[in-house]
């Protein structure tokens, strides 16, 4: 918890922000999030289903 993780999508975008909550359905709550690519797009605060999610991974 509070920390910062990077969470790819089978839509294959790489969303990097600070957990602040998951359940048993692995649904992931993010602060600060923002998706990476070329350019960089500042979400703020989401909700990622759980089966929209490949992997998770801590940030280096």
């Amino acid at each position: 918890m509070d920390k910062k993780i990077i969470v790819r999508t089978k839509q294959n975008e790489r969303i990097t922000g600070t957990l602040k909550a998951f359940d048993s359905h692995i649904n992931i709550w993010l602060d600060d999030a923002t998706i990476s690519g070329e350019k960089d797009i500042k979400l703020g605060k989401v909700l990622i289903r759980g089966d929209s999610i490949v992997y998770i991974s801590p940030e280096k």
